[in-house]
């Protein structure tokens, strides 16, 4: 991906000062890889295809509601105002909110707070992990890290947003990346529409910036449901897990009872939570340090969730130890359509880099194949929208997500392309489900 032509044409012994008839002659050499590869069908049913329909989101771009983006500029202008204040007033003094050494000098030095060392030009960290650790004790601490998060959603969502929007017609034109991502996944820039925030309500109500194109219109939002966990049910062959999803259980609620021997009916909403982390952290290969650090639980405490999830669903440990030791044999892993991803990583020398590769082997069957899913339902509701003749136009992918700027009209039909495309992207052993919803702006739909 970051090879130009003029290095491709070189590297492969062709003529520079004929360069379409070298493209011609790479379109011949690369094909032939491909077929190698068994990769022939993921480029032509699949890639190619969908770049058409990138480009017509692309082209389509969304509308953003303009006075809800002042809306937002004064709310959060305000509260950075008042907040400062506070700080300004605990600390006795005005300083530079945004220089980490004015900062760490008054808190660390004046405040007299548990200062962690001094870097080798003799200044504090006031990193965001140095900081999290003072948060429950020191209210100054907490201003600051609200400030922070405030002045991020300011300058990232607001002022970066601004310049971007169209002035006549208010639409933003995200770019979609084909082939940035090392697991297959689609990326988006300039406006990077992907990372709206969504862990935090406050995060969650940016989706109000963008709105249906029209009165006549409505956004409609399809989202699949836990696709990496039913992946991993699918892979693994694990019974429990399949018998689950056939069976339309909670999924979280299981693992709960499984994980801490309690009758499904006794899991209270903290079981499920702690085993909704535990379940989602396997399928990245958390450590019980990262568990422990989610659940704030000793490590000990998460060693023991886990080592009770891999007792419980023996098949799921088998095969993300089958990953990796495959990935350590061929020096990569592959997906459900057998996109590969080469991982060099797991044969270092370095803990931490082999640590690196081997989560990687764990997770990018999972994550890459539900990047493939999602792209055949991308391309097939794109033909359908054209070969039904409507009007309704497909404008965003975020992951596991998808947006149609609907005519309202149309809405009950698109809703059932949508979820029917979706659902039936793939054959699994369990069944794929995609909830579908509705709003004028995203977040509604959402």
């Amino acid at each position: 991906k970051d090879d130009n032509l003029t290095f491709v044409l070189e590297s492969k012994g062709f003529d520079l000062s004929a360069p379409a008839g070298g493209v011609l002659a790479l379109y011949e050499v690369l094909s032939e890889k491909l077929k190698e590869e068994n990769l022939l069908s993921l480029y032509k049913d699949i890639e190619l295809p969908l770049s058409d329909v990138l480009y017509d989101m692309e082209r389509e771009g969304v509308k953003v509601d303009t006075e809800m983006f002042s809306v937002f500029e004064s709310k959060y202008r305000a509260e950075i105002d008042v907040i400062s204040k506070k700080i300004f007033t605990a600390a006795g003094e005005e300083f530079n909110l945004n220089s980490p050494a004015q900062l760490g000098k008054i808190l660390f030095e004046k405040l007299k707070l548990p200062a962690p060392k001094k870097s080798k030009k003799g200044t504090y960290s006031t990193s965001a992990d140095i900081l999290e650790k003072l948060e429950p004790d020191y209210e100054i601490v907490r201003d600051v890290l609200r400030c922070r998060h405030l002045q991020k959603l300011l300058s990232t969502y607001i002022e970066g947003f601004r310049p971007l929007i169209g002035s006549k017609d208010k639409l933003v034109h995200t770019s979609f990346n084909q082939i940035l991502t090392t697991t297959g996944r689609l990326s988006s820039a300039n406006p990077n529409l992907q990372n709206i925030p969504v862990r935090d309500e406050e995060g969650r109500e940016l989706r109000k910036l963008f709105i249906a194109r029209a009165d006549d219109r409505i956004l409609l939002d399809a989202d699949y449901s836990q696709i990496e966990l039913r992946l991993l049910a699918h892979f693994s062959g694990c019974k429990e897990l399949i018998d689950a999803y056939n069976n339309g259980e909670d999924i979280h609620a299981l693992t709960a009872s499984q994980v801490f021997g309690v009758p499904l009916g006794q899991v209270d909403a903290q079981m499920r939570r702690a085993a909704k982390a535990v379940n989602f952290g396997i399928i990245y290969g958390i450590s019980d340090f990262g568990l422990a650090n989610n659940l704030n639980i000793a490590p000990k405490q998460a060693r023991e969730y886990i080592k009770a999830y891999f007792d419980r669903y023996s098949d799921v440990k088998k095969y993300m130890d089958s990953n990796v030791a495959f990935a350590r044999q061929h020096g990569y892993v592959t997906t459900l359509l057998g996109r590969k991803r080469v991982i060099d990583e797991i044969r270092s020398s370095n803990f931490n880099i082999r640590a690196f590769g081997e989560r990687a082997a764990m997770n990018m069957p999972l994550q890459g194949s539900s990047a493939d899913i999602i792209k055949i339902a991308m391309v097939n509701i794109s033909r359908r929208l054209k070969k039904e003749a409507l009007r309704s136009k497909l404008i965003l992918q975020v992951h596991d997500e998808l947006v149609i700027d609907a005519y309202i009209d149309e809405q009950d039909k698109v809703t059932d392309i949508l979820r029917y495309e979706m659902e039936n992207a793939v054959k699994l052993k369990v069944p794929l489900t995609a909830e579908v919803h509705s709003g004028k702006n995203w977040y509604e739909a959402k």
